[in-house]
């Protein structure tokens, strides 16, 4: 699903997602990943919801944001209540959705100045 044409300034974007991969500016990454407006953390070792933990998190705690979406691969899937718990405990919103709607919402996100990082399990990986 291809997002946007343009390039909205020198942040992080997300350009496409679908099952060849997550294009965040030009660069493809075929795995699951961590992005923010000025950082990418490739190579999140997340696959799939069963296997997540809070550890997983800890990456995205250090980039401080005020909400974390997170993208279940083409199901939506939801935290478990203790890691949901553990984010809000430190002030961060989280909300999960399919990775094509965490994409979608991030792009808005960054478009209205809004500290968001998004944590993708890709499509492939997921499915």
């Amino acid at each position: 699903m291809e997002l946007t044409l343009h390039k909205p300034g020198d942040h992080n974007f997300i350009r496409s997602v679908g099952r060849k991969g997550i294009t965040v500016k030009d660069e493809v990454y075929r795995d699951s990943l961590i992005v923010s407006a000025d950082t990418l953390i490739p190579d999140w070792p997340v696959r799939s919801m069963k296997d997540i933990t809070a550890a997983h998190f800890q990456a995205v705690v250090e980039l401080g944001p005020e909400v974390v979406l997170l993208g279940t691969g083409e199901k939506q899937a939801f935290l478990p209540p203790e890691i949901m718990m553990s984010l809000y405990s430190k002030g961060i919103g989280v909300e999960a959705m399919t990775t094509e709607a965490a994409c979608r919402t991030f792009n808005v996100l960054l478009s209205e100045d809004r500290n968001a990082v998004a944590a993708l399990i890709a499509i492939s990986a997921a499915g």
